[in-house]
């Protein structure tokens, strides 16, 4: 990769769905889309709702968020994307939970940028990342 570094991927994510970019940040590189479980089954399982050490976890996130995880398999570093703000910041729910479960993946996070990534396009979140990137490298 020309600027970025080997192995870096980037996850742009919402409550519904990441697109993960597994194969580097270059300009038209083509993300994996993951999808969250859909309020309908989200209702319907709403019992998967427990209290687990004075936290709420909720299986249908896990299973969205391990689906992330899997495809995150082999990052040397991850730059995280999300709304970051209120009950849409997902990507500081996924944060956490990387911390509880996956200590080492968390370890790779090198950072996150709020965006309203709804509103972004493939190569915009890919222009966010390198620039991001090239910032960090400048600090490192």
């Amino acid at each position: 990769m020309s600027g970025t570094g080997e192995g870096l991927m980037a996850v742009a994510m919402t409550r519904d769905e990441a697109r993960v970019w597994t194969t580097g940040v270059e300009p038209d590189t083509r993300p994996e889309s993951i999808h969250a479980p859909s309020d309908m089954e989200r209702h319907h399982h709403i019992r998967g709702v427990q209290r687990h050490h004075g936290h709420e976890v909720d299986h249908d996130a896990s299973a969205y968020y391990e689906s992330i995880v899997r495809a995150l398999d082999g990052a040397s570093g991850i730059v995280l994307i999300g709304h970051g703000t209120g009950k849409a910041d997902e990507m500081l729910r996924f944060v956490q939970y990387l911390e509880r479960k996956h200590p080492g993946v968390a370890e790779r996070v090198l950072g996150a940028i709020d965006s309203d990534v709804s509103a972004l396009s493939a190569n915009e979140v890919l222009a966010l990342v390198r620039e991001w990137f090239d910032h960090y490298k400048s600090l490192h």
